[in-house]
């Protein structure tokens, strides 16, 4: 059996927003910062995108930061199974250093982009009214949802 896998995001406010990871096994919340990774949320999007095109062997990684708190967010796919995980260091100059796994999964890569995809998409429908992209002090990345959530539409039928 799987372990379900819940994505979480709330509403950003003055550059920062919490996030939130939870499967059977393990909780991380945390908060990630609209700055000096400015394009985490659309580098995200891109790689659950190639995560759904593609069963062969992959690796990727997106860089979040806290401030002072960095994080790297690995993605391998295998065989059609993600595995996950969240390492933590001190400060964004300490990257180079071992970090602290604080968070990690694995499961069916279509579960684990579709629990994304939902969280991106309340983050989609709530745009207006959260003033996502002052409060975020970035824009929301159409682009990359919209073919996020074509793929997700496209593997369901």
């Amino acid at each position: 059996m799987s372990e379900k896998f819940e994505v979480s995001f709330n509403s950003p406010q003055c550059g920062w927003m919490s996030v939130g990871f939870k499967n059977n096994e393990n909780e991380f919340h945390s908060t990630t910062a609209s700055t000096p990774f400015s394009n985490a949320l659309q580098e995200i999007l891109s790689v659950l995108s190639s995560l759904m095109d593609t069963t062969q062997r992959s690796k990727f990684k997106v860089e979040w930061s806290r401030n002072p708190e960095a994080f790297d967010l690995f993605f391998t796919l295998h065989n059609g199974i993600i595995f996950f995980q969240i390492v933590q260091y001190p400060t964004v100059e300490d990257k180079n250093e071992e970090g602290e796994i604080v968070f990690s999964h694995n499961g069916p890569v279509k579960d684990f982009c579709q629990a994304f995809y939902g969280t991106f998409n309340q983050l989609y429908e709530a745009r207006e009214t959260d003033e996502f992209e002052s409060n975020w002090h970035q824009p929301f990345p159409f682009a990359d949802f919209e073919k996020l959530e074509s793929k997700i539409n496209t593997a369901r039928t």
